[in-house]
């Protein structure tokens, strides 16, 4: 009987993995990384191989949704799943772990450090008070829809914060801060809200994990007009925010002192 483990990876390189990680990887007969959900900046499938030891394959997006691959090698060899963050933090993953269960396929998790509570850490916000995340989609022709706004409006009026992912393509490309925030306020206008606009106080957070993570926070206006340089980026819109949080934007991330 094999099983199927799936392992954390952590935040932007391969040092990310708990060492509990490591060794299942290690000792895994198959190694598969899935890295179209987000990936690793500071890190190659290369330098993942040299610390794991052996041969990682690459899944692309159809064949990790697909499940066939990994659940056929994990039919009767034990396979490791690596991905970036924590492994449950997409639909994707917990769709692939019921179909490895309903095949008898034994299954386990290595959970790693993930975006969902490690942006709420270097803003200095609580963790608990944040609602549903939303991710911003790359606009295209006839294609802009308001989800993303709804739920931050919603948490905003249940008195929470609101992590706010911005999408990738399959080769890599991030939508940039810039465009999501552009998207963002566009879709407040076609929402015609007053709740939301060039003056709504947001954070900005670039490369959560490296040794040069950046966090600012400012208005929608001026954080649409700065360089943030490489990915990946997140974007935090805060709801109410208690003395000590906003204490900890003004500190750790620059917020205006009009908060």
């Amino acid at each position: 009987m094999g099983e199927l483990v799936f392992i954390g990876l952590g935040l932007h390189d391969e040092r990310g993995i708990t060492l509990h990680g490591l060794e299942e990887a290690r000792s895994a007969d198959v190694v598969f990384a899935e890295l179209y959900t987000s990936g690793l900046a500071g890190a190659s499938l290369d330098s993942v191989e040299r610390l794991l030891g052996k041969k990682v394959q690459k899944l692309s997006r159809a064949e990790l949704e697909g499940g066939e691959v990994v659940l056929k090698a994990a039919a009767h060899q034990k396979v490791a799943l690596c991905v970036v963050g924590d492994p449950m933090a997409a639909t994707t993953h917990v769709d692939l772990r019921l179909r490895a269960v309903s095949a008898k396929i034994p299954t386990r998790i290595v959970h790693g450090v993930s975006i969902l509570t490690a942006a709420a850490g270097c803003l200095g916000l609580q963790a608990y008070k944040f609602g549903r995340t939303t991710t911003v989609p790359f606009p295209a022709p006839g294609f802009e829809p308001t989800s993303p706004l709804e739920a931050i409006l919603a948490n905003r009026r249940a008195g929470l914060h609101t992590l706010v992912l911005f999408d990738l393509r399959e080769d890599g490309t991030f939508l940039s801060p810039t465009e999501a925030i552009a998207s963002l306020l566009r879709m407040g206008t076609a929402m015609r809200t007053k709740e939301f606009g060039p003056d709504t106080l947001a954070c900005v957070l670039s490369q959560v994990g490296a040794p040069d993570v950046r966090v600012v926070a400012d208005r929608m206006g001026s954080l649409r007009k700065r360089d943030w340089g490489p990915p990946p980026h997140c974007l935090v819109v805060p709801g109410p925010l208690h003395f000590l949080e906003k204490e900890a934007l003004v500190a750790f991330a620059g917020a205006p002192h009009d908060l």
